[in-house]
């Protein structure tokens, strides 16, 4: 495996409410996790699942959507983040409370019960 990265967070999302629909966030960072042996999305998503199924976890994929997309809950760090499996990528997204904590003990839960190593990528849309 590769040295695990810090997961520091340079920006987070500002959560909206308009007035005429539900919630919206101005704003993303979102932590691309790779593995450097491809694996295909169902792999992903199996891998994804047996690590949300611990005891750790509390999450949810409730939305309708042509992805998996899971809403989570770290019982142990507090944090709750998006977790998107695309692309032959998973996605940690950052919500305005996660903390790097709750990213970094999930990469390391991932890469735990997998072979080989991941890159992370960091992308940053600032929020206007």
């Amino acid at each position: 495996m590769t040295t695990d990265p810090s997961f520091e967070i340079p920006a987070r999302p500002q959560r909206r409410y308009p007035y005429d629909s539900g919630v919206e966030y101005e704003g993303e960072t979102v932590f691309h996790l790779r593995p450097a042996a491809g694996r295909s999305e169902r792999e992903l998503r199996r891998l994804v699942e047996a690590v949300l199924d611990g005891e750790t976890y509390t999450y949810g994929d409730w939305l309708d959507l042509p992805l998996p997309l899971y809403l989570v809950h770290d019982e142990h760090t507090g944090d709750v983040f998006r977790v998107v499996v695309r692309d032959q990528t998973v996605e940690l997204h950052v919500l305005p409370a996660t903390e790097s904590a709750g990213l970094r003990a999930f990469y390391e839960a991932l890469t735990d019960r997998s072979d080989g190593e991941w890159t992370v990528e960091l992308t940053v849309e600032q929020a206007q």
